[in-house]
């Protein structure tokens, strides 16, 4: 061969090579990068092409698919109860995209999952069309409706319901809420509506029950008490040196109490029962900052959860002057939580101090029912003793059954039932000039255990300032909760 023709065939054989790698490292090392690129509308078409798996409770699915026309995507999600189910299943629009379990479980629910690689390969040489697998969650109807139905009167809130024994979420509620139907294909008015429902300034796409923080108020002070038994320090039924007015340390200012109550000296369960703040103040002002972070994590504080949607990591701030730490401890200054937060607390307590992990996905099935996945419940931390759990258990329920208590109206009157509970009314805006926040957080006890505990968060803005409580606004929604649980037991 002469040189010309050589240089030519050795160039040609560099292109070649300079083609091959270049196939390569789009087909291998691009593949998910161009796979997932929103500008890929192959993969938008392809998801669309046949319908979703659904998302299933008790059972039967809460979604499913509709059939399109004018459009080259064929199916678009549809959902039963949408307001009622979003905050569990998110939403799956083809204009935005999925959110929650609709996003997080996209490869089952679509086929594409790498699990699913033998089913679909079958599937291909059998010329069976492509299916979706299904998402089987923890969730309990009729507490999911008792939980909405009751939100839904009172304007904002939220929502969260936890089995103690597992960490399976049973209710997970938000309103104002929204129906995902309503902006799940890809026309100029689903466009229109999603926008409309994002500038709300009512924000229901907020997912309250994940994704809100909110200053606890006097259900804190269930992890106040617990850092005081664990301490070793006090008796539920013995005084405290409280006096009473208590002055903050390093102030002039004394704490308040709400109203004219036996707070001077009073034990952990009095003050509990009628919820004491100079009481529970300086317990957290004497313990100390590192020791009321110490237990507040162990509750899950400070740490973001994924169950396995993503919920905010609640707050209680770990570089606190005792003054700061006393309010903090009765769930004012910066402390803030989530409802599933306060439900974790309510859950460990009931659990005889052991913390499972939150979870509202149970299974995850292929299109043939098979079973792909199965979540095992798991302990996440023990923040106090059996015996430390119910005492403090026996604290709770004497705040919904003996007079005076602040959570009466909890109390199901149904045969070998005990209910343990407690209420906040948490301040709002600059010096508490809005509508409080009302809590009700609580567990429901039969002669096997507890099956259910619950925190409920309201913000009535209609509400008169005076009626706002706890024990008024969101303890019967906690009732009505708890009672469609054991309903179905």
């Amino acid at each position: 061969m002469n040189k010309p023709l050589r240089r030519i065939a050795i160039f040609c054989g560099l292109l070649v090579l300079a083609l091959l790698i270049r196939d390569n490292w789009i087909q291998y090392v691009q593949a998910d990068a161009l796979q997932t690129n929103d500008k890929n509308r192959r993969v938008t078409i392809e998801r669309y092409a046949q319908p979703r798996g659904d998302i299933i409770v008790d059972g039967k699915p809460v979604t499913g698919s509709k059939a399109t026309s004018g459009t080259d995507l064929k199916y678009k999600r549809t959902w039963k109860d949408g307001p009622m189910w979003s905050p569990v299943t998110g939403y799956a629009s083809q204009i935005v995209g999925a959110t929650q379990i609709e996003s997080i479980e996209d490869g089952i629910l679509t086929g594409n999952d790498d699990r699913l690689f033998f089913r679909r390969t079958l599937d291909m040489i059998t010329g069976k069309k492509k299916e979706g697998g299904n998402v089987t969650t923890t969730l309990n109807a009729k507490a999911q409706k008792a939980a909405y139905d009751g939100l839904k009167t009172r304007g904002k809130g939220a929502v969260a319901a936890i089995e103690p024994s597992t960490g399976k979420i049973l209710a997970l509620a938000s309103t104002p809420s929204y129906d995902p139907s309503v902006f799940a294909g890809n026309s100029t008015k689903d466009s229109k509506t999603f926008g409309k429902l994002d500038k709300d300034k009512d924000k229901p796409l907020l997912n309250r029950a994940l994704r809100e923080t909110y200053p606890p108020g006097s259900t804190f002070k269930l992890v106040t008490a617990a850092a005081a038994l664990e301490s070793g320090k006090y008796d539920p039924d013995k005084a405290t040196e409280t006096p009473l007015p208590w002055t903050m340390p390093g102030t002039t200012q004394p704490l308040p109490n709400e109203g004219n109550i036996p707070c001077k000296n009073a034990t952990l369960r009095v003050a509990l029962k009628v919820s004491c703040n100079t009481v529970f103040g300086k317990i957290g002002s004497d313990l100390g900052n590192d020791e009321m972070v110490k237990e507040a994590e162990k509750f899950g504080f400070n740490e973001q959860q994924f169950v396995p949607v993503r919920s905010n990591a609640s707050n209680f701030d770990d570089d606190m002057n005792q003054s700061q730490t006393a309010l903090s401890s009765i769930g004012q200054y910066n402390t803030a939580a989530t409802p599933l937060q306060m439900a974790m607390v309510a859950s460990a307590i009931a659990n005889d101090g052991k913390l499972m992990e939150p979870y509202m996905v149970d299974e995850l099935k292929a299109p043939n029912l098979d079973t792909i996945e199965k979540t095992e419940p798991k302990e996440m931390s023990r923040p106090l003793s059996e015996v430390n759990a119910q005492k403090l258990q026996s604290m709770m329920e004497t705040v919904v059954n003996d007079p005076g208590g602040t959570g009466g109206n909890a109390k199901l009157n149904m045969s070998g039932v005990t209910v343990g509970g407690k209420t906040g009314t948490a301040q709002h805006g600059v010096d508490n000039s809005e509508n409080p926040y009302a809590w009700f957080v609580s567990y429901a006890k039969t002669s096997s255990g507890s099956p259910v505990a619950v925190a409920v968060v309201v913000e009535d803005s209609a509400a008169s300032r005076q009626d706002i409580s706890g024990g008024g606004l969101a303890a019967p929604i906690a009732k009505d909760v708890m009672k469609a649980v054991l309903d179905t037991k």
